[in-house]
């Protein structure tokens, strides 16, 4: 209870922090929306950050990538300090010098929204048990991955994750292996999401600004399904190799267990949490000037319930502890905060030039970005940049509409890249991490940053991204 309570005590103090800036900056807060997805953006012009305040976010990004490898007790003992102190040095600039507190307002919003769709769904899914007393084979391993990236569309990427990620290391827990969890963030944590607003993030971003509900599974599913077989094969030609290797004598019964059905509901209630939003059902109040709504005020309760609920019994059969969101919590803060000048420089760029872009060219700058920054604002930025070429406005509704409608092809680009692309790395999608900090608790040897993208996500994701490039976007005006 002692890290449950650690956990919570910081996310609030980021909020009692933003909610004191909003205090000082009365203008600011006129233009806040409490959805930090939809948060229109404010008339007040701010000078661009300096080139070089991308430093702290590369330093942090690098420490994320050599820290485990090369100075590993140093790291586990100090990374949320590390995250902490390099994001308050990017707070400090836009406080001191750039005057701009409705910049740092809005990622607070937002990382408070990212935190708690994570929290929730990591806590829930705590709450379930399911066992599969089935010998592990490449067959149902391949069948726990469709199934995961098929109800990711329906629970999204950190729902499947979380409900499947523990099963999944059970089954196999007698060959398991690095590339088994690999491939498990692949195609559940990230390209399965693909096809609707609430698979993922940025998708759902879309929906918000006005992009409809079913326009991403019908632009995207032919491009969907191909990646999915491709990535599967792969997966099954080394997952049969694998068997070659000696497994332990084990008498299976074949059954299939599952328990915890009130935490379901709470799953349930998270799902449609998503959707109070003022932008989305005109009669949800608003609570601004706060950095937060109705809908993260309902999934921080999940938090608390579904833990104070949860059978103990599974908890423990789950091997369940704050650990992971911990991690998540204290290293996305960093994240957030420090990448905040990269994006409004990549947004000023990518707006100047976007009348010479193609849907080839938004579709590589969002996906290498999305790799290494949060996708979610990777994505808006590149829609602005985007429906600024044709002389449309982000912020307005039925433009958006008609933008979807009459270049499909650029709102495709953007949104196969932003959702493929946050497989390459471990930061490129939230559930990523927790997997990865999940298996390692779980006695799994997890390849280390540079590992996992050289290993893995060059050589198996990057040729299919071009593959899909070529196919699709190539050529295309």
């Amino acid at each position: 209870m002692n890290k449950f309570a650690i956990t919570i005590i910081v996310l609030f103090s980021i909020l009692l922090i933003s909610s004191s800036l909003i205090a000082e900056n009365k203008t600011v807060s006129d233009t806040l929306n409490t959805a930090a997805v939809l948060e229109k953006e404010t008339t007040e012009q701010h000078d661009l950050p300096s080139p070089y305040m991308v430093l702290p976010f590369i330093i942090l990004l690098t420490m994320i990538a050599t820290g485990p490898l090369f100075y590993h007790h140093f790291w586990e003992t100090n990374y949320p300090k590390i995250a902490i102190a390099l994001g308050a040095v990017t707070v400090t600039y836009y406080l001191v010098f750039l005057q701009d507190t409705h910049s740092l307002i809005h990622t607070a919003a937002e990382y408070l929204s990212f935190i708690a769709l994570l929290a929730s769904l990591f806590v829930a899914a705590g709450g379930i048990f399911i066992n599969i007393d089935k010998k592990s084979t490449p067959w149902l391993n391949a069948g726990i991955l469709l199934f995961g990236a098929c109800i990711a569309n329906i629970i999204g990427t950190t729902g499947a994750s979380m409900l499947l990620i523990r099963p999944f290391i059970k089954v196999n827990k007698h060959r398991i292996k690095p590339y088994h969890i690999v491939f498990f963030i692949f195609l559940v944590s990230n390209i399965g999401g693909a096809l609707t607003p609430i698979g993922d993030p940025p998708l759902f971003l879309g929906f918000l600004r006005g992009v409809e509900f079913f326009w991403v599974i019908q632009h995207v599913w032919y491009i969907w399904l191909p990646t999915m077989a491709v990535v599967l094969v792969i997966f099954l030609i080394i997952d049969f190799r694998n068997l070659s290797e000696s497994e332990e004598e084990v008498n299976y019964t074949g059954k299939f267990e599952f328990k915890g059905g009130k935490s379901v509901i709470y799953l349930a209630i998270i799902v449609i949490s998503v959707f109070i939003d003022p932008a989305v059902m005109s009669w949800v109040p608003s609570l601004a000037p706060l950095p937060i709504g109705i809908r993260e005020i309902i999934m921080f309760s999940v938090v608390f319930l579904a833990y104070q609920t949860a059978d103990d019994e599974i908890l423990k059969s789950n091997e369940f502890d704050f650990e992971p969101i911990k991690e998540v919590a204290y290293l996305f803060v960093g994240i957030f905060a420090t990448m905040i000048p990269a994006l409004q420089l990549i947004s000023y760029e990518a707006n100047v030039l976007g009348d010479r872009l193609t849907p080839g060219m938004f579709y590589f700058a969002t996906g290498f970005l999305s790799a290494f920054l949060d996708n979610a604002p990777t994505y808006l930025n590149f829609l602005s940049a985007e429906m600024g070429k044709f002389g449309l406005n982000v912020n307005d509704f039925l433009e958006v509409i008609k933008f979807s409608e009459l270049y499909p092809i650029y709102l495709s680009a953007i949104s196969v890249a932003a959702v493929f692309f946050g497989a390459m790395t471990y930061i490129g999608n939230g559930p990523n991490f927790m997997v990865k900090s999940i298996s390692e608790r779980a006695g799994i040897k997890m390849p280390s940053f540079f590992g996992y993208l050289i290993k893995y996500a060059l050589p198996i994701l990057l040729p299919i991204y071009i593959i899909i490039w070529a196919i699709f976007y190539y050529n295309q005006v």
